[in-house]
């Protein structure tokens, strides 16, 4: 179980420093930015929380992840960074998340049993968990949304206000599963989010 928890942890690491990147950047420039290094600490993190989330029998994990994961590919294309990736890193970065629920769908059965029924995580448990996974991961297809409308890669004030819904959703579900990933890694972003809510929520006025 350490090493398991230690792939984790290292998730979290990106998921943190992607974090601190972007705080820093964004209080340098006293505006919300959307740097590059942000998005490649996401795909780091992502894809190795998706392996910590199969390996831990915990589908809120996985599912979290699915929701984001291209979205993160699409901000490092529109960045210009997708193509600088070795085409057999970019074939198993494409490939991953269509690996994991291929082999859901082929051993559905025993997926229903170690995800859906799992003893360790009741049902009720389970869908308070996804739906925070599902806000904290559906702020990217928001930011995803919002991107493409304006042409540039951008992190907007909704994306905040669902960072902070979804990590207290997260945080919930993760001391009621004595989860230390999940609370770690959720705790560490609160004050980030905030500040960039109010960053946001001040450039948008003086814009006015």
């Amino acid at each position: 179980m350490g090493w398991i928890y230690a792939i984790g942890f290292l998730a979290q690491a990106f998921f943190s420093a992607r974090i601190l990147i972007q705080w820093i950047l964004s209080e340098r420039a006293h505006r919300v930015v959307s740097p590059s290094a942000y998005w490649v600490c996401s795909l780091a993190g992502s894809w190795l929380l998706f392996l910590y989330g199969w390996l831990r029998d915990d589908f809120a994990i996985i599912l979290g992840q699915a929701i984001s994961y291209y979205v993160y590919l699409w901000n490092l294309n529109l960045k210009g960074l997708y193509r600088k990736i070795p085409a057999l890193l970019r074939i198993v970065l494409l490939a991953t998340p269509v690996i994991v629920f291929a082999a859901i769908v082929r051993h559905a059965g025993a997926f229903v049993d170690a995800f859906l029924q799992n003893d360790e995580v009741p049902f009720g448990l389970l869908l308070f968990g996804s739906v925070g996974q599902a806000v904290f991961s559906l702020r990217f297809v928001y930011q995803w949304i919002y991107s493409a409308r304006h042409g540039e890669s951008a992190l907007p004030v909704g994306f905040w206000v669902m960072s902070l819904i979804g990590s207290a959703m997260i945080v919930c579900y993760g001391l009621a599963r004595f989860d230390p990933v999940l609370i770690l890694g959720q705790s560490v972003g609160f004050g980030a989010y905030a500040r960039n809510l109010f960053l946001g929520h001040k450039n948008n006025h003086e814009e006015k």
